[in-house]
């Protein structure tokens, strides 16, 4: 079970690059700004889910606990829509690669620090140098994507 966790992660992470090339084209075809794309992606996915948790026979009613939830778990949203803005709007400027990349750099640093401190309820794992390593590698991974060519083309 963990190996297809494991596969399913890494298919969202294929799929990432490919959802933000289709966001960047809404944008294109709507001839509108970033932020109006990013509501059209919301509300289809949005429509979507739903239908998906009616087929699976998802319980609504649990959502009369909807008054509970602490402030900063409405926040998943919030960081969602910037995403999905944020991808809309730097694809087609910095390009695919190279935003992806900071993405990808961005998340395993801050998901060290979730780890490591077991931030907002998640388990705790160490930081070990082997996991500071493959980090630093992707950070390094990330600097070549984006200034690799203008250093090659500087020599």
């Amino acid at each position: 079970m963990v190996l297809l966790f494991l596969l399913m992660a890494f298919v969202i992470g294929l799929v990432i690059p490919l959802q933000s090339a289709v966001n960047s084209s809404l944008r294109h075809t709507l001839s509108s700004g970033s932020l109006l794309a990013a509501l059209v992606s919301f509300a289809v996915g949005t429509v979507a889910l739903a239908l998906t948790c009616v087929a699976t026979g998802q319980p609504f009613s649990t959502l009369v606990g909807l008054p509970r939830i602490a402030w900063w778990e409405w926040l998943g949203g919030i960081l969602g829509a910037f995403f999905v803005f944020g991808s809309t709007l730097l694809a087609p400027r910095i390009g695919l690669a190279a935003m992806i990349s900071l993405i990808v750099a961005g998340q395993v640093l801050s998901s060290l620090v979730f780890d490591r401190f077991g931030l907002l309820g998640l388990p705790m794992r160490d930081i070990s140098w082997i996991r500071l390593t493959g980090a630093a590698l992707l950070l390094a991974g990330a600097i070549l994507v984006n200034f690799g060519d203008r250093w090659l083309a500087k020599a």
